[in-house]
This record gives structure tokens, sequence and C-alpha cells, in this order.
């Protein structure tokens, strides 16, 4: 959803001042305080299950293992699913935070430019069309409907003339589009309903290191694109005219940014589907501790989400034992409240 500016809108959106060495030492004993909280998390991801294990049978699956059955939990489905939950929420986190800084829109979220429904839509196509129904056969398909859908969004936007309003709007257009042909798939195919029903609500169960092997290079790639234009895009919150007075190169940073988003949520979704809220809170919450740089905002984002999105999965695996709840629906639930309370508070919502 686009959020008109308002002048005191505009003014809150200023790019950031130089930040005086104390404030850039709080921030950094923050962002060191972060990485130990998401140490703690994946600590609880690994020692924390559907099945209880005492913390013995945890330390003996992870360094002196001997192909026991505790020691196959742990080592072949807690270690990749933690693995896997670090690399998905740092996709989330970040996408999510280029995603609001290209669109100028603090309730932005990476879905918008359409990358989570081409995903969604290729697979679908894979399972239904081509009988493919493993995750390792459908993360390419994924992949390439994320990149299709991405540079549709951008010709659709206008290409070089591409605008935020212009790139929101194309997004949605093909969201709405794709999601329809997906639910049309699923009606018309009942193998194909049962086989993405469970992709679709968004799990880790099923990580493994062959598919870890796969999308760890996209994520990787993404980051790397993110952090490289931090400068660009606080520049560009300040509106394209005075973007451009200050050196920054529209097109490029676009168009950087958009690939960076179709890595990143790319292969998020591939790896456990369409996760909803993370990319969304996440930053938004990040620019309360941090301010409107992003030089800040993105690492921080990077360490947060895989917080919350572990964090999640843990409670997941709690409170339905012996079974479990996907973490797609967990963050739903207990972030969705959050998220209205923090947008409904004035400092938050004049972001």
């Amino acid at each position: 959803m686009l959020v008109e500016s308002s002048p005191k809108q505009s003014a809150v959106q200023a790019p950031p001042a130089p930040a005086s060495p104390r404030r850039n030492a709080v921030r950094a004993v923050g962002l060191f305080v972060s990485v130990g909280v998401l140490l703690l998390v994946v600590v609880a991801s690994i020692a924390i299950g559907a099945k209880p294990l005492a913390p013995g049978d945890v330390w003996h699956g992870l360094f002196q293992a001997t192909g026991t059955g505790n020691d196959v939990i742990v080592q072949d489905v807690r270690v990749p699913r933690t693995i896997l939950g670090v690399l998905v929420g740092v996709a989330l986190g970040l996408s999510g935070a280029v995603m609001q800084g290209l669109t100028r829109n603090p309730l932005a979220e990476p879905g918008i430019l359409g990358v989570n429904a081409g995903a969604a839509a290729a697979v679908v196509s894979a399972i239904s069309f081509f009988g493919i129904t493993s995750l390792t056969g459908y993360v390419w398909f994924s992949f390439v409907g994320a990149g299709v859908v991405s540079v549709l969004v951008y010709v659709l936007g206008g290409s070089r003339g591409a605008t935020p309003v212009r790139l929101a709007l194309a997004g949605t257009a093909a969201t709405a589009a794709l999601y329809g042909y997906v639910n049309a798939v699923q009606l018309m195919d009942s193998a194909a309903l049962e086989q993405i029903r469970f992709w679709t609500v968004g799990s880790l169960a099923s990580a493994d290191m062959e598919i870890i092997g796969k999308v760890w290079p996209f994520i990787a790639a993404g980051v790397v694109l993110a952090l490289l234009i931090a400068r660009p895009l606080n520049a560009m919150e300040m509106g394209d005219d005075t973007a451009r007075a200050l050196g920054a190169h529209l097109t490029r940073t676009r168009v950087l940014a958009m690939v960076a988003v179709t890595l990143l949520c790319g292969a998020a979704t591939a790896a456990c589907g369409p996760i909803v809220f993370i990319g969304l809170m996440v930053p938004h919450l990040v620019r309360t501790l941090t301010g409107p740089d992003m030089r800040w905002i993105l690492p921080y984002a990077a360490v947060l989400a895989p917080v919350l999105l572990l964090g999640s999965d843990v409670i997941g695996r709690v409170v339905a034992r012996p079974s479990e709840l996907q973490v797609g629906i967990v963050t739903a639930l207990v972030g969705g409240p959050v998220f209205i309370h923090l947008v409904r508070r004035r400092k938050m919502a004049q972001l």
C-alpha cells in the first residue's frame, strides 16, 4: 500500500545528517548486542524442538555424534533448519529494507514488486505441468519466476522513467494476476493443491544441506548488492531531483535494488515458501533504533530478521508438540498485533 507523503512526513524522510561519534558508537554497541541475541536464538533453535532433548544429547549430536536417533535429529534436522532460518531471515530482512528505501514507503515489503507471486506461480507450474515434486527440482523455477516478474514489473513501471509509485502499481497488478493464476491451477489440479499447500504456508521443516547449498550463493550475492547501494538509497529518500543533485544514479540504483530483492526474496521463497510480515516489520522497527540511515538499517535488519524468524520457528515447534505450527503461521499470529501496535504509535506512523 502506498502512503502519500505530507510535508511533515517529507521532513522526517530527509537524509541522515552526519552522526556524532557518540551516536555511531551507540549504534555499533546495539548491533553487537543484536548479534549476541541472534547467537542465543541459534542455540535455542538447535536445542529446542518438537521432540525434547537433554542438553547432553544436543551436545553429543553436535560434537560427538555416533549415529544415534538423537544425533540424526540434531545433525540432519535441527542444524540445517537453523542455518536455513538464518539465511532466509537475512534475505527477508534486507529485501524489506531495500524495498522500503526504494519506494520511500515505510510500509513496503518484498512482495510489492511481485517477486513472491512470480516465484509461487513458477513453482505451481513446475508441480502441475512438469510433475516436479522435490524442492531441489522446483527451486530453479522459483528463481526464474521471480526474475521474470521483476523484469516485467520494471518494464511496466516505465524502465528508465520508472518511479517508486509506478513500480509499486506495476508490482501490485502483477501480484494480483499471478496469484489468480496460482489459485486457478490449484483448483484444477488436486495433486498440485496437495503439494503446494504445505509450501505456500511458509515452513523451514524441509530444510537440508542440499537446499542450503543451492540458495546460499544467491543470498550472498543479494546481500553484497544491498549493502553496496546503501548510500544512493539514502539520497533517493530525499526525492529524485535532490538525489540527482547529490550524484546518485537513479536508474542504476533502482536496477541494482530490484536485482538484490529478486535474489534475496527469490531465494528465500524458493527454499521455504512465502513467509509474510518479517520483511515488513523488521526494517520498520529497526528505523526506530537506528534512524533513517540505510548504512545502519541494512546491517540491523540482516541481524534482527533471523532472530524473529528463528524465534517464531522455535515457538511453533513447542506450542504444538508433538506436531508443530509452520513458521509462516507463527510470524503472522505473533507479529500482526505487534505491528498494528507499532503503526498506531505516533512516532512510527510518521517515519
